[in-house]
């Protein structure tokens, strides 16, 4: 029979990792501004609605589907979940001697995993993409672009990042936080800046929110790295320590970063150090020891803050919430940094850590994974980028006129704060 710790820890970490989206919509509503937390959010909703049907219909099948032959692409065969039910009937009757849990979790353990990456893209656009070109964007994105990369990292053997070129990806530093961060600075650089980026300050509209959105993020996240060992051991408790420590780290680097730049630490800076630890230690969670969780966390922060207000106006590109200076920036580093500190005993290649080992091959497929990841993304998107603009007429963002009335209501016809009447922020 199932390890019943197991399945019911993969549950408990399953309904974790739904948690975070909705987790998201808060920290990227606070982050937005007044006339535009509605649409912030319902973008992170709509996630959740769009890539939910997409996964059933194609998405798993595309990702875990066929029979290993592809190194690049899951199946056909179990569209629709076909055969999903007749195949947990079948385990139920006699149970894989390798499986310690149902088959069927995985389904929407992944799922879920998809909704927050599809998510995090909409932080780069926020307040003047279209909410139609969004959504069709994202229900094109989950099957062309992520569900594919899935198979390439974790798709098992012979699967081009994971197997063929050795590179590790304990939860998603490759296929969650890279993917969507260059997706979205792909995003903004298409729709081009908002009509007052560069003239005036944007800042956050409800601070509490971020603080909420950020601390659902947390408690989710410790399902998002734990559930990736795919059972209750030792591994899944040290991925859950590692996320605890490099997020403790990273929110504590961040308010000392802060504190030198600016003289004054912030809650929104607090939070963005504490979800950038997150992100750091996202690739190494189960590989790498407690201290060099806490030291990847220590170094993103400086190099996340730098990205954000150093590189986005040396270059001029308006990632509007740093989905791709939190997430784009910190996946990388994250990857390399496993390359550095991966205990060769914990890898699934056996490859270790340059520190561990002196050799440095695994830094050398992590960089290599790196670059395949980024060269795919970077393709598919723009690819999809055109066939959408086609699709909506030549215009994936709203008027000028729009833009100054707020995505709120000229998009939704709705207003978060009906009743106030003072200045907009």
């Amino acid at each position: 029979m199932y390890d019943t710790g197991s399945t019911a820890f993969m549950l408990v970490c399953t309904m974790l990792v739904l948690f975070m989206t909705p987790g998201l919509a808060f920290f990227y509503g606070g982050l937005a501004r007044r006339k535009n937390v509605v649409n912030t959010m319902l973008m992170c909703f709509a996630a959740i609605g769009i890539v939910g049907l997409a996964w059933v219909a194609a998405g798993w099948s595309f990702a875990y589907g066929g029979d290993g032959s592809l190194s690049w692409f899951g199946g056909l065969d179990q569209l629709g979940l076909s055969g999903l039910v007749d195949g947990m009937l079948g385990e139920a009757a006699d149970v894989p001697a390798d499986a310690t849990y149902p088959s069927v979790v995985d389904v929407c353990f992944q799922m879920a995993f998809a909704m927050i990456t599809a998510a995090i893209v909409t932080g780069s656009v926020a307040g003047r993409m279209r909410f139609g070109a969004v959504s069709a964007f994202l229900v094109v994105w989950v099957l062309v672009v992520y569900a594919p990369l899935a198979h390439m990292v974790w798709g098992g053997e012979g699967s081009l990042i994971g197997d063929v070129i050795g590179a590790l990806d304990f939860a998603g530093g490759d296929v969650v936080h890279i993917s969507s961060g260059v997706t979205g600075l792909i995003l903004c650089l298409a729709l081009g800046a908002r009509s007052d980026f560069g003239l005036r300050s944007s800042r956050p509209h409800n601070v509490p929110f971020v603080a909420l959105g950020a601390g659902l993020l947390w408690l989710g996240w410790f399902g998002f790295n734990g559930g990736s060992e795919f059972a209750a051991d030792g591994v899944a408790a040290l991925a859950i320590l590692n996320t605890a420590v490099s997020s403790a780290a990273g929110l504590v680097s961040w308010i000392l970063v802060e504190r030198v730049a600016t003289g004054k630490p912030t809650l929104v800076g607090a939070c963005t150090g504490l979800v950038a630890g997150l992100v750091v230690v996202t690739p190494g969670a189960g590989f790498v020891e407690p201290w060099a969780a806490v030291v990847m966390g220590l170094v993103v922060s400086p190099v996340c803050y730098l990205a954000i207000s150093r590189l986005k106006a040396r270059f001029g590109y308006d990632d509007a919430l740093d989905a791709f200076g939190c997430h784009g920036v910190g996946g990388i580093l994250g990857g390399l940094l496993t390359g550095l500190f991966c205990v060769p005993e914990l890898s699934w290649t056996g490859a270790g850590g340059l520190l561990y080992t002196g050799d440095p091959s695994l830094l050398a497929s992590q960089v290599a994974g790196i670059a395949v990841t980024l060269a795919i993304v970077v393709v598919l998107d723009l690819l999809i980028v055109g066939v959408v603009r086609l699709a909506f007429g030549g215009r994936l963002r709203v008027t000028d006129h729009e833009e100054a009335l707020g995505l709120d209501v000229s998009e939704h016809g709705e207003s978060a704060y009906p009743t106030f009447n003072g200045l907009d922020a």
